[in-house]
């Protein structure tokens, strides 16, 4: 079928613009995780084979208590900030739009600060594992770019700015991060070049993100603070903020308790291994910049069915992706770790168990792009809930198993809020949200076939042609069994008129 005919045939269906929206949108920032992808691997070269296994491990500790602190100072507006502009542009037009965003950078910059003081003034939250340097205390005040960051690029998403997203998450960011690590490992500020590059590649993030935010949304003309208006924001956003906190919390919980029960070295190990497992999850994110504007408005017409069908179709394409990515990484995975150095491939069984958790979790992450707008506070507690379940197997499994039970909590907590979370939100839509299908696992099993012939190879061949045959053996079969009408829409071409005419 042409691109042509699937546009005609997608016009022809109900929400099929929003449909190629969703396809055009998922497609733009799939090319930015590949481009990720492409930079990321260069720092973990870099960061294990020139600084080591212990400075990642301290590396991954400080980043992950700053980026906690920045999600919290975005305070749920990286997805509420659209359902305030929609408001506030229904009454005030593109400068309902502006004020909305000006607004939400003020309300984060203040949280931010407030943050990034206390971690200042707590520096043993963020280096417990050792003693920082000097140059490394005032490390905090990053999560101020981070979070107007964040912020900038969902006011862009919101006009389906997706590009801007792709540049700095995907371009600027992780090849400063890659580049500046490298440069710094043969200098006297060695100690502390993973935390410096860290900070330069969020600095220029932060621009990349805010400049063409500028463009977009102009200067803040007849703006004024209203420290009312604010304040309700925060205050409706709140349960939006605990339910990133919930979801982020889950896929950084395992660093903070293995951390507390293995060394610097472990962690390091576990943390390469988590990066690699975090692969299929990003194909996941590469749909959120536009899935949040779709779906605030089909639900604001009050088009459930809509709706229902948009995260049926997501999630069938999220599922059909990361499915091929894991079988890959999988049998691929010691041949990979080994690039790090000779002591990450130990990790295996760590990989395959978080690749098998980014999987689960695909389908809660789906639904939860709804729930935070139909039931904020049901979705909090499905979130904490997990959360609890979680840090109780994490607690009892991570001082007898380590990494490899860091990860198996982590697995039992997706499985558990990805049942629950659909079945919760099927119930209020009155429809289905699943979108995983029989020819996902029917496709799986020569995958994983072709996977074990290629195991018998060189370990170069499998990281070079061994991981493009386990794709494309799978990824044949689940598109000439799995992708059938709209599916296809993902992969066409030619469908800007099709999305314009929406």
């Amino acid at each position: 079928m042409s691109a042509t005919e699937l546009g005609s045939s997608a016009s022809a269906a109900p929400g099929a613009t929003e449909t190629a929206a969703l396809a055009r949108g998922g497609r733009t920032n799939f090319i930015g995780f590949m481009l990720r992808l492409a930079a990321r691997f260069p720092f973990l070269f870099i960061a294990g084979r020139l600084y080591g296994a212990e400075a990642l491990g301290l590396f991954a500790y400080a980043t992950m208590v700053v980026e906690l602190v920045a999600m919290l100072a975005t305070l749920g507006l990286k997805r509420g900030l659209a359902e305030d502009m929609v408001a506030r542009g229904t009454r005030s037009g593109r400068v309902g739009e502006a004020h909305a965003l000006y607004d939400s950078l003020l309300a984060s910059v203040a949280a931010a600060l407030l943050g990034a003081g206390i971690l200042v003034a707590l520096p043993g939250l963020v280096f417990p594992l050792s003693d920082e340097s000097q140059l490394a205390r005032f490390f905090p005040f990053i999560i101020v770019p981070l979070a107007v960051s964040e912020v900038g690029l969902a006011a862009l998403a919101f006009r389906h700015d997706i590009a801007a997203t792709v540049r700095a998450r995907s371009l600027i960011e992780p090849w400063t991060l890659s580049l500046v690590a490298l440069g710094l490992a043969f200098t006297p500020w060695q100690p502390d070049g993973l935390i410096l590059a860290y900070v330069a590649s969020l600095v220029a993030a932060a621009v990349a993100s805010l400049w063409p935010a500028w463009r977009s949304f102009g200067p803040p003309r007849h703006w004024r603070p209203d420290a009312g208006h604010i304040a309700g924001l925060v205050r409706r956003n709140l349960p939006l903020a605990g339910a990133d906190i919930a979801e982020w919390g889950a896929r950084r919980l395992d660093i903070f308790i293995l951390g507390r029960f293995a060394s610097a070295e472990i962690v390091g190990i576990y943390y390469v291994a988590q990066q690699i497992a975090s692969l299929p999850q990003r194909l996941k994110s590469s749909f959120d910049p536009i899935l949040a504007p779709v779906l605030t408005v089909n639900l604001a017409r009050g088009d459930l069915a809509g709706v229902a069908v948009h995260l049926r179709q997501i999630g069938f394409w999220i599922g059909a992706a990361q499915l091929g990515v894991v079988i890959a990484l999988s049998f691929t995975g010691h041949a990979g770790l080994g690039l790090f150095g000779p002591v990450f491939p130990t990790g295996l069984a760590v990989l395959i168990m978080l690749l098998l958790a980014e999987l689960l979790a695909a389908q809660a992450a789906v639904a939860e792009a709804a729930l935070v707008y139909m039931a904020r506070t049901a979705n909090l507690g499905w979130s904490l809930a997990g959360l609890a379940l979680q840090t109780g197997l994490s607690l009892w499994l991570v001082p007898r198993h380590g990494g490899l039970g860091a990860a198996g909590a982590l697995a039992a907590a997706a499985i558990f809020l990805s049942v629950a979370k659909s079945l919760f939100l099927g119930r209020r839509l009155g429809h289905d949200v699943a979108g995983w299908r029989w020819t996902m696992i029917a496709a799986a099993i020569p995958g994983a076939i072709a996977g074990w012939l290629v195991t018998l190879a060189p370990e170069w061949f499998q990281l070079t042609l061994g991981l493009l045959l386990i794709l494309a053996v799978y990824g044949s079969v689940v598109w000439r069994f799995g992708f059938k009408g709209p599916d296809r829409l993902l992969f066409a071409r030619g469908l800007r008129p099709v999305v314009a005419a929406g």
